[in-house]
């Protein structure tokens, strides 16, 4: 008896490009959201942010999509594939721009968005053992302990419960972290993530309809081309930031080792070789991110782009 081969689906993040802000398939993102925050969540439009606009390129190690539910809390959910370093920094930065954006002047500030950040991570992010984190912000007592919490007024200026429904929530996903069954409905779906396979029997809000909607063979064939191109493109990078990122390190240890054997003549052999290898690795991994952002220029990527996937200031790159 001969298994039949799972049926091959599209990624989630080229769905969130290109089928998920369709109305029709807002059920597939709800049922996502729904199995994540442990609540009914109903979206109401899909909105505009920097990166979920149409390129001609179609290159991007990131995809996200802004959304608004029927609370009127505004979600980003993005896919994120290279490493970034400073990237906590830049989600606080991302909800902090989007309450921003959409605070009116002279509004009351009672009036502030509620804004949820959730990440699909595909790069080892901090130091941990599980492959989902919640943030949430809750103000602590220094000497009783206690947990600062909403008066009836404020709860009945605000229309929250709790502090922590004011401040943006986080939700980080680290996909590579997953390394299990799916024992939960919500590890139906980061299983999906991982491995780009819906089971028959994945029951998660949303997933069978997703398992329907993201087959790659039901797209017309101008979209499996396209498809295909965005697949080679997200490999290329990867590649050009695992090579170089290497080659940066390897180059780095060699010039370390010369300027410390320098150094050494001065200072002492075995400390100045030390040192100087450490100097040299640091030089090598810039000059490393710097050809890979002077690279995806090459390819059409704009500086702005090629410095924040390469973690370089912009400025270098127009010298």
């Amino acid at each position: 008896m001969t298994t039949r081969s799972p049926r091959k689906l599209i990624t989630f993040d080229w769905a969130m490009k290109r089928l998920l802000r369709s109305k029709a398939n807002f059920e597939i993102l709800e049922g996502f959201l729904s199995e994540l925050l442990g609540e009914d969540i109903r979206i109401l439009e899909i909105l505009e942010s920097a990166s979920n606009k149409e390129s001609k390129r179609d290159k991007s190690n990131r995809v996200d999509l802004k959304v608004k539910n029927s609370k009127d809390e505004l979600i980003i959910i993005e896919v994120q594939f290279d490493r970034e370093l400073d990237y906590l920094q830049r989600i606080l930065y991302g909800t902090s721009r989007v309450i921003t954006e959409h605070q009116k002047e002279s509004e009351a500030y009672a009036t502030l968005v509620k804004v949820i950040s959730v990440n699909i991570l595909y790069f080892d992010l901090g130091q941990g053992t599980d492959y989902i984190y919640h943030g949430t912000t809750t103000f602590t007592g220094i000497h009783d302990h206690d947990k600062l919490e909403l008066d009836i007024r404020q709860q009945k200026l605000y229309g929250k419960i709790q502090i922590n429904n004011i401040f943006p929530e986080y939700y980080l996903i680290r996909i590579n972290n997953f390394n299990r069954l799916a024992t939960t409905s919500l590890d139906e779906w980061i299983y999906f993530f991982k491995n780009e396979e819906i089971k028959d029997e994945f029951k998660a809000k949303g997933i069978q309809k997703a398992k329907e909607s993201f087959s790659l063979m039901s797209l017309p064939e101008e979209e499996q081309l396209a498809y295909a191109r965005y697949q080679d493109n997200l490999r290329y990078e990867a590649s050009m930031v695992e090579s170089n990122y290497g080659l940066g390190r390897m180059e780095g240890k060699e010039e370390g080792i010369e300027i410390g054997i320098d150094i050494g003549i001065e200072k002492g052999i075995g400390i100045g070789i030390e040192k100087g290898i450490d100097i040299g690795v640091e030089k090598g991994i810039d000059i490393g991110k710097l050809d890979i952002a002077k690279r995806l220029v090459e390819h059409g990527m704009s500086i702005e782009e090629a410095a924040a996937i390469s973690g370089i200031d912009a400025a270098l790159l127009s010298q």
